[in-house]
């Protein structure tokens, strides 16, 4: 495709997803509600469900018996069971189907990942997804919360994984259990399946060890300020400490067939950014590919600029977790997030005085989670 051909098809596809024309520029509109923000997203969702068509839709039928009925689910007697997720494995396809019922698209995470089903088991019926990924290097809000130098940062940001995905499925979203799965991703089963897996890990770019201590995780909301998060407490203390807000910018809106057009251009006619042999040769990451290409076709990079500011989050492990990522303490004094107590500290707050509101999850039916006809 040449330059002229795709810069229309990315000008065509902002328009389409809300950009207006400002002074001979594109500019990203302004949110006011969640259904806006919705509508903004709506078209990477549906190129998301168009690309995974190809390898899910024959499981569909085997993956929608993974999914409860409202009439199989009892809310007094929900008990969570995590199960990580293996590549090429049938829970890592319905990690995926699972993904493709969020109104915003889900990435598939950078570098390290951790992936994790959460089960009913009275039901053996799937109740919500994790999934933890290497963290963005620079983010504002987060890096002047813990009070990290730059220095610092390059040595601890290993100790630290970011929640790409979390939140639970209908009907269990219904019963507030997306605060239930929020509360696991803190787990000493989480944090002990990390350990495992990078305990004899170093990184290609830096070329030390990664670590094999998780920290703590952070993540952001999906549509602006969090309900999600708000008032999840374990022994009164407070799991999702707000950190502030991003600034807006990311990739989300270039996720559709517009990228993938863009990432043939940028490796035809661009180089990638200077590094080390051993890093390989391909571009860093999406950002860079889609920032040369802006710049290779005469489009002002600006054009990252979405507008949709989300809360930031972290979630500390430990009792000295900042002390530690600051490299003012050398061990971490973890705290105890047992996932039976998790789930009982959250049938406690959320679900037991609240059983009789639950009457019309009673008619949730799965086929509603039909992804293709």
């Amino acid at each position: 495709m040449n330059k002229v051909k795709l810069r229309g098809l990315i000008e065509a596809s902002l328009v389409k997803q809300g950009f207006e024309r400002v002074n001979g520029n594109l500019v990203a509109p302004n949110y006011d509600d969640k259904q806006r923000l919705q509508e903004f997203h709506a078209y990477a969702v549906a190129h998301k469900k168009k690309v995974a068509e190809k390898q899910l839709r024959g499981y569909q039928e085997k993956l929608l018996q993974r999914f409860a009925n409202g009439q199989e689910v009892s809310v007094l007697s929900i008990k969570p069971r995590l199960v990580e997720v293996k590549a090429g494995t049938e829970e890592e396809r319905l990690f995926r189907y699972a993904t493709l019922l969020w109104s915003i698209p889900v990435s598939s995470g950078y570098g390290r990942r951790l992936r994790f089903l959460v089960i009913d088991e009275h039901n053996e019926k799937l109740i919500g997804i994790i999934g933890l990924a290497d963290p963005v290097y620079s983010q504002k809000a987060r890096d002047e919360y813990i009070g990290w130098t730059h220095d610092i940062k390059k040595r601890s940001l290993r100790y630290v994984m970011d929640a790409f995905v979390l939140g639970a499925v209908p009907p269990y979203s219904s019963l507030l259990c997306g605060k239930l799965v929020a509360m696991l991703a803190a787990s000493n089963e989480v944090r002990m399946a990390f350990a495992r897996k990078y305990s004899n890990t170093t990184s290609r770019i830096s070329e030390i060890p990664t670590g094999n201590r998780l920290a703590c995780v952070t993540t952001t909301s999906a549509l602006g300020r969090s309900s999600l998060y708000n008032r999840i407490k374990f022994d009164e203390r407070i799991l999702f400490q707000r950190a502030g807000y991003t600034t807006g910018y990311g990739e989300f809106h270039f996720s559709n067939g517009v990228y993938g057009a863009m990432a043939k251009y940028t490796n035809r006619y661009c180089e990638a950014t200077d590094r080390k042999e051993q890093w390989g040769n391909g571009f860093r990451n999406r950002r860079e590919v889609i920032q040369k290409c802006l710049r290779k076709i005469g489009m002002p990079t600006m054009l990252l600029k979405h507008g949709v500011r989300r809360e930031v989050f972290i979630v500390p492990l430990a009792s000295n977790t900042f002390e530690f990522l600051r490299e003012e303490h050398t061990r971490l004094r973890w705290l105890n997030f047992d996932t039976s107590e998790i789930s009982e500290q959250f049938a406690e707050r959320w679900l037991r005085s609240r059983t009789s509101r639950y009457e019309f999850v009673r008619e949730w039916k799965r086929e509603q989670l039909r992804v293709w006809e």
